[in-house]
């Protein structure tokens, strides 16, 4: 990444930079004014900082444009951080800034300080007094940034709000009457759900059954009133993970269910009991590029010959022929600790881009029933739909948006498709001195494990620290068992140890560490060199297997080398990953596997093309579920206008 531009270098790329450079040149030239302001509030008392603050904001609504007042406002954050934090803004955190006050994607590299810069748009846009939103991937980093950033806030006269899962309807109320909210892309979408249905009931005066949705958002004195005020401004942290990744699963809240739909658990459980029977080839077909599991007409034949329980009794063979393919489908493809965990008698889903636990949703079409029967667990029943929404739609919403993230240009498209959001990249404060090894390629997960935890003796008997980077619970587990076998202490990172994440993460980068995690290393964490590990050469990444979007690798390796730091990074892959039978299909990943097996120490180097045509076709198919859902919803929300309906309550089921 390179330096910003100055002097006559700045002008030249201000007029022939290219689009981006055009961009950072005309930012650049913004600095010496916040730096010139900078000056003239170092020389301030906290309460005069204050008072300058409060002159800003009736400045704003007197009809000053809040371009006008950035570089003041700007100025006046960074001096509130170097009092407050003793952190103080680099030019490239100050062009950030500008960045996303500009409604563009900031793409920041590892270790850059996107916290810290987020206080600065977010600052200059509480000045209107209308409310800003930071919308993250989850409640422990929603809590922990407004937590770490508020002092500068409030020197500012700035209030912060937190809205966290558990939080009571009066405290979602509280926290979003602040001029600063911090929460979870989840929880802003499901507020604004709760909120529709409540001012529907008031308006119509709709009976018992929204009030039942909403009855435990509501026991608190003032329930009845919408928590929310209009949207304005929301800067979305992680951006990729939320504005993408996670708008392939819009937000419901369900309606009551029937008494057919409260039958429908004894079903699940049927199935569940019988789906063991069933195997491939001969009873069913499997097709891992789509998820879906068919039964054969032999299946079929098995299907109609097994025996009824007393609360199937009555319903029909195509049903039951659903059912037992969804059974299947919970019973070979979806794991326990890699896709779920089971937790306080629930079924938890773990997001498979973040490695957290992804606290409310579930999946549809019946296959959240499936596995929750099959774990013995009460089943829940699958109902219709009283409010939905897409993450893409709820986001939209908002006249003001920005977003930041470590890897978002391979989205760039996307981002500026579906948002209108432009990526800009940032340059770095300190160059990157990462580096990578030569990838390694093995026949089977059992030779690559082997190998893995070799690599990590040699590197650990240096001193320096590693990360090992899996794709799921249970394989950190299996990397785990062998360096236990090996006696190589060492740390775990899963969804399961979410409260010690920030103890061990912090641990991570010490001389010695050995740290074993999940996708959750990779997101909103920082990892800090300890004492004498930058003179061995810095914190060694492993990464175990390919994700389904190369962004999710990058920021993985991206916990190296951060600021300047040294790290290296080696990616290890096997003919049997699972990257390759969901990006190649069955036939060439059985290949490539019984190809595996001859020679299992052996190194498959030239194989490597292979994976990266497996993830590229990974993500175009991501890509092509988004692009159908965000069609699907636009031409829902047509019909249903025409119809005079209102489209986030009466979505179909």
């Amino acid at each position: 990444m390179g330096a910003i531009p100055t002097g006559i270098y700045a002008n030249w790329a201000a007029l022939f930079g290219g689009p981006v450079g055009r961009r950072i040149a005309q930012w650049a030239a913004i600095l010496p004014r916040i730096e010139q302001f900078g000056g003239q509030f170092a020389a301030m008392s906290d309460a005069e900082l204050r008072k300058t603050s409060l002159a800003l904001k009736y400045r704003s609504k007197s009809g000053e444009t809040l371009a006008s007042l950035l570089p003041e406002a700007f100025a006046l954050v960074r001096e509130a951080g170097d009092r407050t934090l003793k952190m103080r803004h680099f030019e490239v955190q100050l062009l950030g800034g500008i960045a996303l006050f500009n409604r563009s994607i900031a793409e920041m590299q590892t270790g850059e300080g996107k916290t810290l810069t987020a206080t600065l748009p977010m600052y200059l846009l509480s000045l209107t007094g209308k409310g800003v939103h930071l919308a993250t991937v989850n409640d422990y980093l929603a809590r922990r940034d407004a937590e770490w950033m508020r002092p500068i806030y409030e020197l500012l006269g700035v209030s912060v709000g937190v809205v966290e899962t558990q939080s009571s309807n009066d405290e979602r109320r509280r926290a979003y009457a602040c001029d600063v909210t911090y929460g979870t892309a989840k929880e802003f979408g499901f507020d604004f759900l709760r909120d529709r249905l409540l001012i529907r009931r008031t308006r119509e005066g709709q009976a018992d059954v929204i009030s039942y949705l909403l009855d435990q958002h509501q026991a608190e004195e003032g329930g009845d009133q919408p928590v929310q005020r209009a949207p304005y401004f929301a800067l979305v942290d992680e951006a990729d993970s939320v504005l993408i990744d996670e708008a392939r699963t819009p937000l419901i809240i369900s309606a009551l269910p029937t008494a057919e739909q409260r039958d429908e658990a004894e079903l699940y459980k049927w199935a569940a009991k019988h789906a063991p029977q069933f195997e491939q080839e001969e009873h069913f077909t499997f097709d891992p590029k789509t998820h879906k599991v068919e039964l054969t007409g032999e299946g079929r034949r098995l299907v109609r010959n097994l025996p009824r329980s007393a609360g199937t009794a009555d319903i029909g063979i195509l049903a039951m022929y659903d059912a037992i393919e969804l059974g299947i489908r919970a019973e070979r493809h979806f794991l326990r600790d890699r896709h779920y965990v089971v937790r306080k008698g629930e079924i938890v889903i773990v997001d498979e881009f973040t490695g957290r636990l992804a606290e409310g949703r579930k999946w549809r079409d019946g296959l959240h029933q499936a596995v929750e029967a099959k774990e013995n667990v009460e089943v829940t029943i699958a109902t219709g739909h009283a409010a939905r929404v897409t993450v893409q739609d709820y986001f939209q919403r908002y006249p003001y948006l920005a977003g930041m993230t470590g890897t978002a240009s391979t989205s760039a498209r996307e981002m500026h498709k579906i948002y209108k959001l432009r990526v800009i990249p940032i340059p770095t404060h300190r160059p990157p001195v990462r580096r990578q090894l030569p990838p390694r390629i093995y026949g089977n997960r059992a030779a690559k494990e082997r190998r893995i935890v070799e690599e990590t003796a040699e590197v650990h008997a240096t001193g320096r620290p590693v990360l090992i980077g899996t794709r799921s619970i249970d394989k950190s587990l299996s990397i785990s068992a062998l360096l236990t076998q090996a006696g190589i202490a060492h740390q775990v990172l899963t969804a399961y140890q979410v409260d010690k994440e920030a103890s061990i993460v912090e641990q991570a980068g010490q001389l010695g560490k050995v740290t074993v995690s999940t996708n959750m290393a990779g997101r909103g964490t920082d990892i800090k060199l300890g004492p004498g590990v930058h003179e061995l050469g810095g914190l060694h990444v492993i990464c175990t297997e390919l994700h389904d979007s190369a962004r999710i690798d990058r920021q993985l390796i991206g916990r190296c080398g951060r600021q300047g730091d040294p790290g290296t990074y080696r990616q290890y892959l096997a003919l049997d990953d699972d990257i390759l039978l969901m990006g190649l299909g069955n036939k060439t990943a059985e290949r490539l596997k019984v190809y595996g097996e001859r020679a299992p120490e052996q190194e498959y180097g030239g194989y490597l093309g292979r994976f990266r045509r497996a993830q590229n076709i990974m993500e175009r198919r991501h890509f092509r579920d988004r692009k159908l859902l965000m069609y699907h919803e636009k031409d829902r929300k047509k019909i249903q206008h025409q119809m005079g309906q209102d489209p986030y309550l009466d979505a179909p089921s």
